[in-house]
């Protein structure tokens, strides 16, 4: 039987695909050291962790690396596609997760959840009820969306169909936007919004997109919600806009250096909300996601190509590893 080797465990649904198909085999830690060795003799890994570039160099039998999900940043492509190796992702599965994680953190940020719950629970019903009168409404508001993939489309429909708001769009294929919409450059949207929303792939092209010069181009009181890649956001200007009281708050789910630091300066702001990099994880997006993992899985131990193919150039190298 083939070894299918996870970095993680998988949903049980998932994991039922896959017994007839292989020897299922979930890494003991995900490390780099740990995942290169444990993964000498898979023919397929499936990844929601950082691949070393070695392991692509060790693993002489491997067919694919399949991302868990749909960033790419986790599997090193260079070298994936030098070693002949497939790489395929699971686009949009948590997209509608995502989604509803922007606009939950949206409204608790203007609704200052985290300082009434605070002082409810620690001083009494009055002090956390003091906070109702500053907070402030999200419909009404504009809602910048940087990135609009399969998670800015969702961002876009919810804000706009559920919430009455105005939405601004920035991407690299400004086409197909949802009507009432409006495409506006970087600079533009960041200056516009009430509510900033990066959900962009990192690219060294988004890789400090939002720095000290964009954030004071935002609106005193404005948000920022970053559910891309901590490197898309200067943390240092962040935390000086955030100190001087520039922007009303942010909510991070993705950071520079993960996990983040006990003592990082984000967690001391009452108006910052940090989650651990959780955004597109739930019950049901966490099916879908490991479903989507092992279809694909199956398919390429049946001798075809991912339906979700990353690497195209890859084919024929591949086929000459494994000639069908």
């Amino acid at each position: 039987m083939p070894t299918i080797f996870s970095t993680h465990p998988l949903h049980p649904e998932a994991a039922a695909r896959l017994k007839d198909h292989g020897d299922l085999v979930v890494a003991s830690a995900i490390d780099a050291v740990t995942l290169a060795d444990e993964a000498r003799s898979a023919d397929i890994v499936i990844v929601r962790a950082v691949l070393p570039p070695v392991l692509f160099e060790r693993a002489a039998n491997l067919r694919a690396a399949i991302r868990h999900g749909a960033g790419l940043d986790m599997i090193p492509l260079e070298a994936a596609t030098r070693a002949g190796v497939l790489v395929a992702n699971v686009p949009g599965a948590n997209a509608r997760t995502v989604a509803e994680h922007v606009l939950w953190t949206s409204l608790a940020l203007l609704r200052k959840f985290r300082q009434v719950d605070r002082d409810l629970r620690k001083v009494g019903w009055l002090a956390g009820r003091e906070h109702a009168a500053s907070g402030n409404d999200l419909s009404g508001r504009t809602i910048g969306i940087v990135g609009f993939g399969a998670v800015g489309r969702h961002v876009a429909g919810i804000a706009q169909n559920g919430f009455g708001l105005d939405v601004i769009v920035n991407s690299r294929a400004p086409r197909d936007l949802p009507s009432g919409a409006r495409f506006a450059s970087v600079d533009e949207l960041v200056s516009e919004s009430d509510i900033v929303v990066l959900c962009c792939p990192l690219t060294p092209e988004t890789t400090g997109l939002v720095g000290r010069e964009r954030i004071g181009l935002m609106k005193p009181g404005a948000l920022l919600i970053n559910v891309a890649r901590g490197p898309v956001v200067d943390d240092a200007a962040l935390i000086d806009a955030l100190s001087a009281g520039h922007i009303g708050g942010a909510a991070l789910d993705v950071f520079t250096t993960q996990p983040l630091p006990a003592d990082h300066p984000y967690l001391g702001f009452d108006n910052v909300i940090v989650t651990p990099h959780m955004a597109g994880i739930t019950e049901e997006s966490m099916m879908r996601m490991g479903i989507g993992a092992a279809e694909e899985t199956v398919r390429v131990l049946n001798g075809e190509l991912p339906v979700n193919l990353r690497n195209p150039e890859v084919i024929d190298h591949y086929r000459r590893r494994f000639p069908s």
